[in-house]
């Protein structure tokens, strides 16, 4: 493609193909905020095990085994679906494994508010999160075919933007609706609200899906991994001489699959525990964390879409850098502040440049893939993910454990970010401009 029809006709027509995109984001919100993170976690734990010592500790044990499988499958996964070809479709495998998370969602449903059916639920959840991890490679990989050149970080910045709104406007709904104190629509038994959320957020994703199973994408795909057009057996063999030729050829990005696994462990903490700290030492009310998530959403979701647009201007790695600076600095402010004005001040300052250094992350891998070879670097970029994902939450309790107090916890936090910050200076960035660095890519 010629630098002089580049800008001109297919800018002009990504946009309602990048709508469809983001539509998928926007309904996994309902995976991620409903499921996952605030309401049937804390129903399985809180109320479906018999104490929440217990199903806190199942609860662990189910994400962990459903981690490992994301670590053994997904690069070999995405390295096969990249050897499928055009005719097969990223659609159609993403479509199949949006239908098993919205199946297992639906299905949480049926978990009643007895401890008989705790492994029920965490096996729904492990295969669900299985699932959703197998889905993002696909999704993730799809960026190629809506970017033109110098548009990557403002396309996965409104994507992520996408699932922060999808999430806030579904909390919502279901908080209004039917979780709050004098819901508009009570129900009788206890669990029966959060049974029927479920089915809310099964719903809201299946027709979130819908436009991008149907939507035409404005960039014909890169042509198909015929080396990875193996057995399953023989795949493994494949990721193997090729982690071993990364490493000899290309240690830049293996070392950003190693230092983004890093700190986004660390951003994922800052959600994961920002609403314990919240109540635990800077006494928020229930309420009052609930409040301050939706507007950490909102806060994150306009940081993403700067960020996507900053990535296109200076770079994606320039962005990251700032933005893990910042979170370092006002992890360490926080770690002395107290009160409740301190820490709305601090975490809407956590939350504005969280939403861009994860959107920025997806963009930077983007850029500097091989083509033909998307959905093998994002099964890796998942699985170097999951592989340390215990750092933050275990760096969270040692530092409490060490200094007898929850606030310290935001130390360990701190130290995780700081530690993929140092780590990625090193990664050499793409060069030049945005888009010169993608045609360089793909020349």
């Amino acid at each position: 493609m010629s630098s002089s029809t580049a800008p001109s006709a297919p800018t002009a027509r990504i946009g309602r193909p990048l709508a469809a995109w983001a539509a998928w984001d926007w309904g996994s919100a309902a995976f991620n905020h409903i499921v996952t993170t605030f309401v049937f976690t804390v129903y399985l734990t809180g109320t479906v095990a018999a104490d929440e010592a217990s199903g806190s500790a199942a609860l662990a044990t189910a994400i962990s085994v459903s981690g490992v499988l994301v670590a053994l499958v997904a690069p070999v996964y995405g390295q096969r679906s990249d050897a499928a070809g055009a005719e097969t479709g990223r659609q159609r495998r993403l479509g199949w494994l949006t239908a098993v998370i919205i199946a297992c969602t639906a299905l949480m449903a049926l978990v009643a508010p007895e401890p008989s059916y705790l492994w029920w639920g965490l096996l729904l959840l492990g295969v669900g999160t299985f699932a959703y991890e197998l889905a993002q490679v696909e999704y993730n990989a799809m960026i190629y075919r809506l970017a033109p050149p110098g548009r990557t970080g403002r396309v996965s910045g409104i994507g992520w933007a996408a699932g922060y709104v999808g999430g806030i406007v579904l909390l919502l709904i279901c908080f209004v609706l039917f979780l709050a104190d004098s819901p508009v629509i009570p129900f009788e038994g206890e669990g029966t609200a959060v049974r029927v959320v479920v089915l809310v957020a099964a719903v809201w994703f299946a027709l979130s899906t819908i436009p991008v199973l149907r939507m035409s994408f404005p960039f014909p795909p890169p042509p198909g991994d015929t080396e990875a057009a193996v057995g399953w057996a023989a795949s493994y063999k494949l990721l193997f001489r090729r982690l071993a030729r990364l490493y000899r050829d290309d240690r830049h990005l293996l070392g950003f699959l190693v230092s983004s696994a890093i700190y986004r462990d660390g951003l994922t903490a800052v959600f994961t525990f920002g609403g314990v700290l919240a109540a635990g030492t800077f006494g928020l009310t229930p309420g009052e964390v609930i409040i301050f998530a939706i507007v950490a959403n909102v806060v994150s979701a306009l940081g993403a879409v700067i960020g996507g647009l900053l990535d296109d201007r200076v770079g994606p790695k320039i962005v990251i850098v700032v933005c893990l600076a910042a979170l370092v600095v006002t992890a360490a402010g926080m770690l002395f502040a107290s009160g409740a004005t301190a820490f709305w001040i601090g975490g809407t300052f956590l939350s504005l440049f969280v939403g861009p250094a994860q959107a920025c992350s997806r963009s930077y891998l983007a850029r500097i893939v091989p083509p033909g070879r998307e959905g093998e670097l994002f099964g890796l970029y998942a699985t170097t993910g999951r592989a340390v994902s215990f750092l933050a939450p275990a760096m969270f309790a040692l530092f409490i454990a060490l200094f007898g107090a929850q606030r310290w916890g935001i130390l360990g936090i701190g130290l995780v970010l700081l530690l993929g910050l140092a780590t990625l200076i090193p990664v050499r960035a793409v060069a030049g401009s945005a888009a010169a660095g993608q045609a360089a890519v793909r020349t």
